[in-house]
């Protein structure tokens, strides 16, 4: 009868220790282990990570970081971590974290506009992406690539469109180039192209033309109006004489592109510089700016007019008033000129 008891007691402590361990395991496999009150959040994985740096950073989303290991561990991902964009959605166990990490890999969404430089570009996105800066600016303006794919140092920025792109997060500066290179063959279409060389230029042309207007003028409604200004000097082989090439130029020559000039002076006119319009005759030699494309197509879309010169209207802002001829180009300068001295802006 005792050794009965005692058997029943060994059974009942077997049953015991098995359903504790089979709810251990339930609890640490399969029971929700997220600790944020979002729907989902996202985590980086970097080509350095380990699974102890994995754990770093898992750790402000987590319930407990030591049983995400335990699993990790007994199903082999702390051997084989992949880089890349994931999400973890709230409720997720271990288990379904760990396959989401193996098999779910995103694309981050890359955004970028109104960049001035290269530099800028690679500064904005080394954000998006894994690459640092150093390694897209490098990609960028390699030299071999830039030759093979008809570009200049100076106008390498015209490959690049403002868009939004998406590209998985260990994208290498050479694979985000090269998505880049495929759609800007995709914009230059064959529609573009017949509007292209009937203005005489060339896509990248094109594009440096837009980046003067875009930095002449914010309002969609007037650009292609200057568009076709410019269009109108560059066919009667008149200097273009854009202030924002000035500015442009006056940035370079400082190395300091944070300079804020709020007004171009005579002095800066003389300005010995390839991106200075009003010294040499022709477009520069590379973009001032990344132009928005509805700006590249007010340029492939120009207004017919006869017009040569403007100036900004002070009398309503943003726009600009419109002349001819240099007579009616100097009674609209005289206008803006005395508006300008009672603002004191000679910056």
């Amino acid at each position: 009868m005792y050794r009965k008891k005692i058997f029943i007691i060994i059974i009942l402590l077997g049953v015991g220790f098995g359903l504790f361990f089979v709810l251990r395991f339930y609890q640490i496999f399969f029971w929700d282990n997220t600790s944020f009150e979002n729907k989902y959040s996202y985590i980086f994985i970097d080509s350095e990570d380990n699974i102890d740096s994995l754990a770093i950073k898992l750790d402000p989303i987590l319930k407990s970081t030591s049983n995400f290991l335990a699993v990790a561990k007994k199903k082999g991902y702390s051997k084989s971590i992949r880089i890349g964009k994931y999400r973890i959605e709230k409720g997720m166990s271990n288990n379904d974290i760990i396959n989401a990490l193996w098999s779910q890999r995103l694309t981050s969404n890359v955004v970028f506009n109104n960049q001035e430089r290269l530099q800028d570009l690679a500064n904005r996105i080394s954000l998006q992406i894994e690459a640092d800066s150093l390694e897209l600016i490098t990609a960028f303006q390699d030299s071999t690539f830039l030759t093979q794919n008809g570009f200049t140092l100076e106008n390498a920025l015209s490959m690049y469109l403002p868009n939004s792109y998406n590209a998985f997060w260990d994208t290498t500066p050479e694979e985000f180039r090269n998505l880049m290179l495929k759609s800007y063959k995709r914009f230059w279409n064959k529609d573009r192209m017949k509007k292209v060389k009937k203005l005489g230029l060339t896509p990248n042309e094109v594009y440096i033309l837009a980046s003067i207007v875009y930095k002449e003028t914010i309002k969609k409604d007037e650009q292609s109006i200057i568009a076709g200004l410019y269009l109108n000097r560059l066919r009667k082989r008149m200097k273009l004489q854009a202030d924002p090439t000035v500015i442009y130029a006056k940035k370079k020559e400082s190395n300091n592109f944070d300079l804020i000039i709020k007004r171009v002076l005579y002095k800066d006119l003389l300005l010995k510089s390839k991106y200075n319009t009003y010294r040499y005759r022709g477009l520069p030699p590379g973009p001032i700016c990344m132009p928005d494309l509805s700006t590249i197509d007010s340029v492939l879309n120009p207004k017919l007019h006869t017009y040569l010169y403007f100036v900004a209207s002070p009398l309503k802002p943003g726009y600009h008033l419109f002349a001819k001829n240099l007579r009616e180009h100097k009674k609209n300068k005289k206008i803006y000129t005395q508006w300008l001295d009672k603002q004191n802006l000679y910056r």
